[in-house]
């Protein structure tokens, strides 16, 4: 605690005295300009840009010659003594770097980091319009999505899912104690019209981010205030309108910055309506939605539905609201607040509407509650300290709060089925950036975390409005902790070769208090108190031996310790099965290995490849047990049997990647992106499918770009999963698949052809459209029990001041 108080004496009272801060922005657009690399000759000194294109140039010498570069700029030189306090730089359509800050916390040169680290700018989430975060990720070519319905979105990445992928917002971890190992929506909460840029790690990701980093993580860092350069109010903002025809979605958007030269203030709002999704004309049938159930009169009825593309009851609406202040008390210290608020509709879930008990609907209703999602998070960052243990710190307290909730009834049932969710979670993060000398740089740090779960049951008697309590998902005032240590280490003796290393001591410990629940349960244990401690590590180079080349190789181990959803849920997992807790759970690890190749001839053509191979010990699993002795008991009325998670498994996940770019001009260029995933788990010596193995995907676009107008066809494509292929537990879930012709669920393959452009219609308006799945194929991507859109047409205007 001494040394937190020192720290932030320091963070708050050391102010540089005499320093040169400069802005870099883009000369047509005048916007700052994020992870400028800005350098001497000899490379011997280095600075980044900050969000607000800010960099100070203390370290160089007055004479000195000093370079700026960025992935989408020209290459800009100047004289020192030659630079004011602004520093504009062309656009270029190859750029010749790319800064992230994933990796470390601080920023580096994507080519120096042995991982495939995949970037979403500002720029591409304007041009690529997503309607959702979940869009937003899918659109990167390499994060395939699963939707249980409308309102969902549920990341996979390299065979991983769910709580074995980590979330961030602004360096903020966004996993709490109940993500679970069933799909999650989280990401939605996340307003992609708030979003700055979003960086995507694909493979683990444990030394920065702990417990949850093993397939990947998702990084999103929201927009920040833009100061004034003089001492005049800067006012800015943006208004946006969306429509799209599928959902029928309507969106509003509007965003307003006020800079003065010290203080800057940022406020964002959305606000987006879906009506029912339509599913596309040519498809299976067996994902047509012929009839549905409504409540007449307090009596269930089934009506027939008159379009039956019509995916009923998938509607819903959200709102997004951020605000955030920045406050530069001194040239190398800034201080950030920023708030967020989200919530939705209560939203359907879809996929158990679709489900049927004999010839009739199983489910009269099935609905989340209000996703909610609150968050808070203050950070300091000193730059240039020239401290004798570092030279930049960071630091960010953050508060969370997660609520949602889950109501179902079956068709012609008196008692619905309620049960309500919270978390309450506090963070703690310290980073330490310190150059050890030219060559050799250290990043370190420490993090604490701190869950606390709220969770009530209960059942509401539709005839008569009456509750009775029952037993609840989790048990109540449950807690989750976790406490680390990490450090990670950058040799780059030159600039063809880069070593890093890094590695993570990790404690989690969580406790629950099952007295509650054991009213309904009769478990043979009332409390549980596990801890686990964890050591991960990471080691990779780069090197590249001259332009053409670029070879990347990467090992590392991650792990996932049990959280409160694995040890204390209660929930129905499938008709007629119900898990139940397990007190006697350990951690899950993740060994990996990861070799990438870069082709770049003359930046005309450009190759990107990856190969990958992952081996997950202790996996935790769903498996059949008992309770007291019992294989069956008695849940929301219904005979169910008895499930627990347990570290009873083993997998092996492997995978190739591939990326292509052909520039055929300045205004004209080919991508192409396509991912191979394979794996198999072993349960009781029987090798299986894993079940969040996604099929072999990708994508081509074809892009033309002329002054104001951008035009860009793709097809995105996705291969199909026989029976034979699909995991276990997925062969229980017929009503989310088609059937083959031996009456099996399987996955058929799909494709969509679609079209994209956005034209700059005068001084401050843009307009952006799209016409996505123009064929209207009717086609479900991976394990998802909502149906995708459509011919979609989608029409936004911008107008900015």
């Amino acid at each position: 605690m001494k040394f937190i108080i020192s720290t932030f004496f320091l963070l708050f009272f050391t102010i540089s005295m005499s320093s040169q801060t400069i802005k870099v922005l883009n000369k047509t657009t005048k916007q700052p300009i994020f992870g400028v690399a800005i350098y001497n000759k000899e490379q011997t000194k280095s600075e980044i840009t900050n969000l607000n294109g800010e960099a100070s140039l203390d370290r160089f010498l007055p004479n000195e010659t000093i370079y700026f570069q960025h992935i989408t700029h020209q290459l800009k030189q100047v004289n020192k003594e030659a630079v004011n306090d602004v520093v504009y730089l062309v656009d270029s359509q190859q750029g010749l770097d790319e800064i992230v800050i994933s990796a470390s916390n601080f920023g580096q040169r994507k080519k120096d980091i042995p991982k495939t680290i995949k970037t979403v700018t500002a720029k591409n989430i304007s041009f690529n319009n997503p309607q959702t975060s979940a869009d937003l990720l899918e659109a990167t070519g390499q994060v395939y999505m699963q939707k249980s319905q409308l309102g969902g979105g549920s990341p996979m990445i390299r065979g991983f899912s769910t709580n074995r992928l980590l979330i961030t917002v602004d360096g903020v971890r966004m996993n709490n104690a109940i993500f679970r190992g069933g799909n999650l929506q989280n990401v939605i909460s996340i307003d992609p019209l708030s979003i700055q840029n979003t960086e995507v790690t694909l493979g683990a990701g444990s030394i920065i981010y702990g417990s949850d980093a093993i397939g990947g993580v998702m990084s999103f860092y929201t927009k920040k205030p833009e100061f004034s350069l003089s001492d005049t109010l800067e006012i800015k903002s943006n208004v946006m309108l969306r429509y799209a025809t599928a959902s029928q979605e309507k969106t509003a958007h509007l965003d307003l910055n006020l800079g003065y030269k010290k203080w800057a203030f940022l406020t964002n709002v959305s606000y987006t309506d879906f009506n029912d999704l339509k599913m596309g004309s040519h498809g299976p049938e067996d994902y047509l939605r012929p009839e549905y159930v409504v409540t007449q009169n307090n009596q269930d009825v089934i009506i027939q539905n008159n379009d039956s593309r019509i995916q009923k009851f998938t509607g819903y609406n959200q709102i997004n609201l951020m605000q955030k202040v920045s406050y530069k008390a001194a040239e190398d210290l800034d201080f950030g607040l920023g708030v967020f608020y989200t919530t939705t509709s209560d939203y359907s879930r879809y996929d158990r509407l679709i489900r049927y008990r004999g010839e009739n609907l199983r489910s009269a209703e099935w609905n989340y509650g209000p996703q909610k999602w609150f968050m808070t998070n203050l950070n300091v960052v000193k730059r240039s300290s020239q401290a004798t243990f570092y030279d930049n710190i960071k630091t960010t307290f953050a508060y969370q709060n997660f609520q949602e909730s889950r109501m179902d009834r079956d068709f012609q049932d008196n008692e619905r089925s309620v049960r309500e969710e919270s978390v309450d979670a506090l963070s703690f993060n310290i980073d330490f950036e310190k150059a050890l000398n030219e060559t050799s740089f250290l990043f370190y740090g420490l993090e604490y975390v701190y869950n606390k779960v709220g969770s009530t049951g209960f059942t509401e008697y539709i005839d008569d409005n009456t509750t009775q309590p029952t037993v609840s998902r989790y048990p109540d005032g449950s807690t989750w902790s976790s406490a680390a240590l990490y450090a990670s280490y950058k040799y780059k003796p030159n600039q063809k070769f880069v070593f890093q290393s890094g590695l993570r001591y990790n404690t989690v410990t969580q406790k629950a208090d099952f007295t509650a629940n054991n009213v309904y349960l009769n478990l043979p244990f009332s409390e549980s108190d596990n801890t686990s401690n964890a050591l991960t590590g990471t080691a990779g180079v780069t090197w590249s031996p001259n332009q053409l080349l670029q070879w990347k190789f990467n090992l590392s181990s991650a792990f996932r310790a049990p959280n409160i959803d694995d040890i204390g849920k209660v929930f129905d997992s499938e008709p007629g099965s119900v898990v139940v807790p397990n007190n006697n759970l350990d951690p899950e690890y993740a060994y990996s290995g990861e070799l990438g190749l870069k082709l770049d001839f003359d930046k005309f053509f450009i190759l990107d490849m990856a190969t990958y191979y992952t081996y997950l010990d202790n996996a935790l699993v769903r498996r059949d047990g008992t309770l007291n002795g019992q294989s069956q008991i008695i849940y929301d009325g219904e005979l169910s049997n008895v499930q627990s998670l347990q570290n009873a498994s083993k997998s092996w996940i492997y995978g190739f990647e591939i990326g292509a770019q052909i520039n055929f001009s300045k205004a004209l260029k080919l991508t192409s992106q396509y991912n191979v995933i394979g794996g198999t788990e072993e349960t009781e010596g029987i090798e299986l499918p894993v079940r969040h193995v996604a099929p072999n995907f990708g994508n081509t676009h074809l892009i033309w770009q002329k002054n104001k107008f951008k035009v860009d066809g793709f097809i995105n494509y996705n291969n199909a999963l026989s029976f034979e292929q699909l995991a276990p537990s997925e062969h229980e879930k017929d009503y989310i698949y088609a059937l083959d012709k031996n009456g099996n669920p399987y996955a058929p393959a799909w494709y969509t052809l679609n079209l994209r452009t956005q034209y700059q219609l005068g001084e401050g308006v843009t307009l952006t459209t799209a016409l996505e799945n123009i064929t209207d194929q009717r086609y479900k991507t991976y394990s998802s029990g909502i149906a995708a859109p459509g011919r979609n047409l989608i029409v936004s205007l911008k107008y900015s001041l």
